[in-house]
């Protein structure tokens, strides 16, 4: 998956996460709050991964232009 593939789905299941906790706490669903923390930190861990492949791919790719600099 790429980076903004996992960035959107994160920040989807951040939100379903969230909307969970807030049913679960308006009908006194403790199921429904536990099933929505989960799922706000699995979203929360998706938007991590979007982003720490977008600090490799800009590691790289500096990496590369400072070696092409050095070869010229």
């Amino acid at each position: 998956m790429g980076s903004t593939t996992d960035k959107i789905k994160g920040t989807a299941n951040e939100a379903m996460g969230k909307a969970k906790q807030g049913v679960g706490e308006a009908t006194g669903s403790e199921r429904l709050k536990g099933e929505g923390a989960v799922q706000e930190v699995k979203g929360k861990g998706q938007q991590a991964m979007g982003d720490a492949k977008d600090a490799a791919k800009d590691a790289v790719d500096r990496a590369a232009a400072a070696a092409k600099r050095a070869t010229e």
